[in-house]
């Protein structure tokens, strides 16, 4: 059917494997499920990175189905082996607690809560593994599995390719989550788990248990892994993690990073990453390239941070980029009156703005007059700075190159 669910999926090439696709699809067409998510919150914020997961399950709502977002306060103690070259960090119950809540707050950006059939469904996957009886999970769960079978899935064969360790603790990993995906089949009938590539794995794991356990059919169904043209990783840039959480990353900085989208990712990101009909895409994908690149800018920053801040974004990188002036808008730090009766320099300012971390990157940057203060080149390395540079405002525009700027003020 023309629009159902997986062909909406396949359409905004979210698709990579499934384990029954044709099954699916029908049962998909003839009822509304549920299907779960499953994401580790090893950190305060979820990135772009997860931006992929997300719209996964709003398209779920779209098409009339139930997301399940699983925050794995059980699997994050433990730490998913997939695609990591060394054993995670183990966090504090407290932080994995805390960080645990502010994700949440970030899916319910995304995702609607207001319709009961539709609204997402969370849970924290340590209220059913922290309660585990190892000797009775041992006899009852894990004699489904195999050693020969485990050690045969990436997730684990990579790692021992490498010649890297990997511990009892993270090997258990595929396990667990298959156990996730019975206690939710059981307790709140989800029917299929979605997950990146790397997971298909742990997902196929889950889905033999179920049929073993239960006698129950159940679905995975994977996306691909997003590598951008350059070879980059997907939500990662020279000055670290494009986060989802405006404290950590402000809408005109998350605006700009779609905004210098390379060329040839435009189009699939405007349909992995907007709500735009694939048609109306179609209808504009032979536009000026750098049209497309705003419109994708503005359609991602309004589904976070709202239509209001997009447009602020978009307003202050024309009056940044096009005009030269300051603008408003601009991500803000903040300096102390005594930092400059302490010799300030531009080198230790600019670290100070976390435009660039590295001393020696940034005079380089300096000697290629890559660095301006108020739209003004910076030649010299050793300049201190004063309270000349700051305009009526106690404010000036610090600049490296022609992409990243950042206004300081003096307080």
């Amino acid at each position: 059917m023309e629009n159902s669910y997986l062909s909406e999926f396949k359409k905004r090439e979210y698709f990579n494997q499934c384990t029954n696709s044709e099954e699916l699809e029908l049962l998909m067409n003839k009822k509304k499920i549920k299907a779960y998510i499953g994401f580790d919150c090893t950190a305060a914020s979820l990135h772009v990175g997860s931006l992929l997961q997300i719209m996964c399950l709003r398209l779920l709502q779209k098409h009339g189905h139930q997301p399940i977002v699983l925050l794995g306060g059980g699997t994050t103690r433990i730490g998913d082996p997939s695609g990591k070259e060394e054993t995670r960090k183990i966090l504090s119950e407290k932080e994995i607690e805390k960080n645990i809540k502010n994700i949440e707050k970030i899916f319910k950006i995304f995702l609607k809560t207001k319709n009961p059939k539709t609204k997402p469904i969370f849970v924290n996957n340590y209220k059913w593994l922290g309660k585990l009886n190892y000797i009775k999970f041992l006899r009852e769960i894990g004699k489904h599995f195999t050693i020969n079978k485990m050690l045969s899935f990436d997730s684990v064969k990579l790692r021992l390719d490498r010649e890297q360790s990997l511990s009892y603790m993270e090997f258990n990993y595929m396990i667990l989550q298959a156990y996730d995906f019975l206690e939710l089949s059981k307790n709140k009938n989800c029917l299929m788990q979605i997950g990146g590539s790397d997971q298909w794995g742990n997902i196929v794991n889950g889905v033999e248990l179920i049929k073993r356990h239960s006698s129950k059919q159940v679905y995975g169904l994977t996306t691909p892994l997003i590598t951008l043209a350059s070879g980059a990783k997907m939500g990662k840039t020279e000055q670290g993690a494009v986060w989802l959480d405006s404290k950590l990353l402000s809408s005109y900085d998350y605006w700009q990073y779609w905004r210098n989208t390379d060329d040839r990712d435009v189009l699939k990101f405007l349909k992995m990453y907007t709500d735009l009909d694939i048609n109306k895409i179609e209808e504009i994908k032979n536009k000026d390239i750098n049209h497309l690149k705003i419109i994708l800018a503005n359609e991602c920053t309004a589904m976070l941070h709202g239509d209001k801040e997009a447009k602020l974004a978009e307003q202050t990188a024309k009056k940044t980029f096009t005009e030269g002036s300051t603008g408003i808008g601009l991500p803000v730090i903040k300096i102390q009156q005594s930092q400059i009766d302490q010799d300030l320099d531009i080198v230790n300012l600019i670290l100070q703005s976390k435009l660039e971390n590295s001393k020696s990157e940034i005079r380089r940057i300096i000697k290629n007059k890559g660095v301006k203060i108020n739209n003004s080149t910076i030649d010299d390395e050793k300049l201190l700075v004063t309270n000349k540079l700051f305009d009526e405002n106690k404010s000036l525009k610090l600049s490296l190159g022609k992409k990243r700027h950042i206004k300081v003020e003096l307080v």
